[in-house]
C-alpha cells in the first residue's frame, strides 16, 4: 500500500510490538464483523483509508470503514502511531493505538466501543489504555440483558484481577452527568495502566480486546435475527444522539485527538453514527453547565438543520472544527470532561 512506503514508524521496541499488536486488533475486528455480515447474506468489505502525520516523518494510521449497509450503520476501525523521535525535546515519544466503534444498522444489536493504546514517554516509561464498552440503543428487552451478561462474563475471564477496578472506573468514565445515565451498559476502562512486567501488560491488552471482539459479534449475529419497528427505529435515533453528545463534550481521547492535530478529523470522529435527532440534542443544551453550553450550541451550528439529520464526512469536518476551537477558547472546559479514578491527559503530554 502506498501508505506504507511514505510512513515512519517509531523507533522503540515498547511501540513496535503495540504497532503490532493494534495491527493485529484491527484485522481480527475487520475479520469478525465482515463474518458477521456474510452471516446475514450480506458479503460487505471494509474499505481501507490512509493518513500521514507530517507527510509521514511522524507516522499516520489506517482507518478501515463500512457503512449504509444493511449490517452496518457507520463502523470504523482505526489504527494510528505517531512519534517525535526526531524531536526529543517533546515529552512524548509515541503513541500507538487502535480505536474502533461498530454502529450496526439493526436497532436491537448493540453498538460497540474499543480502545487500545500504548503510550511512551520520553524518559522510556509508558502506560496502556485498555477500553471496552457495549452500547445498546434498547436495553430493556431479555436479548439486551443477556447480552450486556455475556459481555461482562467474557470482559471478566480475560482480566480477572483487574475486572472490578476497571468496571469500576468504567462506569465513572461513561456516565453522563446533564442526562444522569451511562452511555452503554457494560464498561471496561483501565486508565494509565502499567504494571512492571511489559510483557503480562501487552497480554491483557490483548485479551481484554479480542475477548470483546469476539464477543460483540457473536452478540450481534443472534441480534440480526429480531425484525425492527418503528419504536425501534426511533429508539436507535434517540441513542446515537446521544452518543454524539457524549464523544463531542464529554470524551477527552477524542478531545486530545482534535486538538493535538487536525489531520485526521474525519477518522477521528469516525465514531459518530450516521443520523441524529438534531431536536433532541437541542433540548440537551440548557441541562450541561457553561461554557459547555456554548459548546452544544456550535455542534449545532456545525450540523444540517431539521429534526433527522444526516452526519457525513463534512459534518464531521465541521464538528472538529467547533470542537477544537471550543476547547482553544475554553481551555478550563476540559477539567468538566470525563474522567475515571485518573484523570487521562489530554494535551499536556503532547506539549
Amino acid at each position: 500500500m502506498e501508505y506504507r512506503r511514505h510512513v515512519i514508524l517509531a523507533k522503540s521496541a515498547a511501540a513496535h510490538t503495540a504497532y503490532e499488536l493494534v495491527l493485529a486488533l484491527q484485522q481480527r475486528m475487520v475479520d469478525a464483523q465482515q463474518g458477521v455480515a456474510r452471516g446475514a447474506g450480506q458479503p460487505d468489505t471494509f474499505h481501507e483509508t490512509a493518513w500521514l502525520r507530517d507527510d509521514g516523518r511522524h507516522g499516520g494510521g489506517t482507518r478501515r470503514s463500512i457503512g449504509d449497509t444493511e449490517v452496518f450503520d457507520r463502523a470504523s476501525v482505526n489504527v494510528s502511531q505517531v512519534h517525535y523521535d526526531d524531536e526529543p525535546a517533546k515529552r512524548l515519544s509515541s503513541a500507538t493505538a487502535l480505536s474502533t466503534i461498530i454502529h450496526p444498522r439493526n436497532p436491537h444489536a448493540p453498538s460497540v466501543h474499543i480502545h487500545v493504546s500504548w503510550t511512551e514517554m520520553r524518559d522510556g516509561t509508558g502506560y496502556w489504555r485498555i477500553m471496552a464498552d457495549l452500547n445498546p440503543a434498547i436495553r430493556d428487552t431479555e436479548l439486551a440483558r443477556a447480552a450486556k451478561q455475556r459481555f461482562l462474563d467474557a470482559l471478566r475471564a480475560a482480566a480477572p484481577a483487574v475486572f472490578d477496578e476497571a468496571a469500576r472506573q468504567g462506569d465513572l468514565y461513561f456516565h453522563i452527568p446533564a442526562l444522569d445515565r451511562h452511555r452503554g451498559v457494560a464498561h471496561f476502562y483501565l486508565e494509565q495502566y502499567a504494571t512492571a512486567d511489559h510483557a503480562a501488560d501487552l497480554a491483557l491488552a490483548r485479551r481484554v480486546a479480542e475477548a470483546a471482539i469476539d464477543t460483540h459479534a457473536a452478540i450481534v449475529a443472534e441480534a440480526l435475527r429480531v425484525v425492527p419497528d418503528a419504536a425501534a427505529r426511533a429508539a436507535q435515533l434517540a441513542y446515537h444522539t446521544l452518543y454524539l453528545f457524549q464523544v463531542l463534550t464529554l470524551d477527552r481521547g477524542t478531545t486530545s485527538g482534535l486538538l493535538v492535530h487536525d489531520q485526521n478529523d474525519v477518522g477521528i470522529l469516525g465514531s459518530l453514527p450516521s443520523h441524529i435527532d438534531r431536536e433532541l440534542l437541542a433540548s440537551w443544551r440548557a441541562r450541561v453547565p457553561a461554557p459547555v453550553d456554548q459548546l452544544v450550541g456550535d455542534l449545532l451550528a456545525a450540523l444540517p438543520q431539521g429534526g433527522r439529520v444526516l452526519v457525513d464526512d463534512a459534518s464531521k469536518q465541521a464538528l472538529a472544527v467547533a470542537v477544537r476551537g471550543f476547547y482553544r477558547a475554553h481551555p478550563e472546559a476540559l477539567e468538566l470532561q470525563a474522567r475515571g479514578y485518573v484523570t487521562p491527559p489530554t494535551v499536556a503530554n503532547h506539549r
